[in-house]
């Protein structure tokens, strides 16, 4: 009786091996790309927890984003670079079906809710909309299971325990410090309309050849007569309709989105001046270089980016005697505060104002500084990697 169900049991274990060994690929991929990706911009991934922040009441946690973001990002490259190594098995199995719980929650809540117009699974790289997201958690949950269940299965490429806790140690360390490196030294890659090379004007237009979003309007319209009430389409509406007075519109039309058309890189840029004066084609058309220091709320400033923005205001102070450029500060933060910063720290920087959310796509800094020539973006600095007035004018202005 034995020797019958043998056959049978090495069957069903080489069967569950091999859907191990691809859960365990697939998963490991996924998780290590998918940590990258964030680590590789975790302020923007800071900016997207604040969104799930403030849908759940827990805007305490802001000032807290980023560095949760570095942890989150560390913890999903750790597990899928263990989970490939074979190493501590029960920890990671249960670390992957937690996360993924997690993750199902929330893109499913953000899909449902309509609270999140894009999870941040992938960064800006690969943007997915919550639905996309949750379909994507929902087959990645098959695979966590899969883990979960045959997790005594695995067994650890390294055998040497001396040698598997250093190399275990060496990828906590790389996990984490991407992500503290792009913190303070910018992506490595960048995704932003604002990147390297990009030429702004180009990117706030429609190309030709492409499409905008089409829409469909709904209007409610009442008969006088017989106070009938029904909706009708825009299309149905100027088709005759509005030309019968014995029909009237009740309130405003609603639109749907009908067929999803080429989005604008760049559509919310407006550059004002402390009056309210639109500024932003005369800024970004300059044919000379122009310094913008970006801070998107000047009364964060803590006393390490006061300094590094004195350091700032202070080389490019040196390079405008002897240059033709012109230097500006962007930010977010009221008139009165901004002229209270500039009194006191005396800046040599013109202050224009523009609303958070493209400040916060320009550079992942605060301070940050990008430099502009005819809205060509030549080079971005973070508040660290801003260079000197030597090497400025050797790379830059010297030419």
């Amino acid at each position: 009786m034995e020797t019958n169900f043998t056959p049978t049991r090495k069957k069903e274990t080489n069967t569950a091996d091999i859907a191990l060994g691809f859960s365990r690929i697939f998963v490991g991929i996924l998780f290590i790309f998918s940590g990258f990706i964030k680590a590789n911009d975790p302020t923007g991934f800071g900016y997207k927890l604040q969104e799930y922040f403030l849908v759940f009441h827990m805007d305490f946690l802001n000032d807290y984003s980023t560095w949760l973001a570095v942890l989150i990002c560390g913890i999903e490259i750790i597990l899928g670079i263990f989970l490939l190594l074979g190493f501590h098995k029960n920890k990671v199995a249960w670390g992957l079906l937690l996360l993924t719980l997690f993750f199902l929650f929330l893109t499913f809540y953000s899909a449902f809710f309509e609270v999140v117009s894009s999870c941040g699974c992938f960064g800006d790289a690969i943007p997915l909309t919550p639905w996309q997201s949750f379909i994507k958690d929902i087959i990645l949950l098959v695979f966590v299971f899969i883990i979960f269940k045959y997790r005594a299965h695995i067994k650890p490429l390294i055998a040497n325990p001396t040698i598997r806790g250093l190399v275990s140690t060496l990828v906590v360390l790389l996990s984490f410090g991407i992500g503290v490196y792009t913190m303070y030294f910018l992506p490595f890659i960048d995704f932003l309309p604002y990147k390297e090379g990009n030429n702004i004007p180009a990117l706030q237009v429609l190309p030709e050849g492409k499409e905008s979003d089409v829409y469909e309007y709904i209007y409610e319209i009442r008969h006088k007569q017989t106070e009938e009430v029904k909706k009708v389409t825009d299309k149905e509406y100027m088709d005759g309709i509005w030309e019968d007075d014995n029909w009237e519109v009740v309130g405003e039309p609603t639109s749907k989105l009908v067929k999803k058309g080429y989005q604008i890189p760049i559509p919310d840029l407006v550059i004002s001046d402390a009056e309210g004066n639109d500024v932003t084609e005369e800024i970004i058309t300059n044919p000379y270089y122009n310094f913008v220091v970006v801070s998107t709320y000047v009364d964060k400033l803590s006393l390490a980016d006061i300094i590094a923005l004195d350091r700032i205001n202070t080389t490019i102070r040196d390079l405008a005697t002897d240059y033709n450029l012109r230097a500006l500060l962007l930010t977010a933060s009221p008139p009165q505060v901004a002229r209270s910063l500039h009194e006191e720290m005396d800046l040599v920087l013109e202050t224009f104002y523009v609303d958070a959310v493209p400040l916060k796509s320009m550079v992942r800094s605060n301070p940050g500084v990008l430099l502009l020539q005819s809205g060509t973006v030549i080079k971005k600095w973070s508040k660290i990697t801003f260079p000197t007035k030597e090497e400025l004018e050797e790379a830059y202005l010297g030419k």
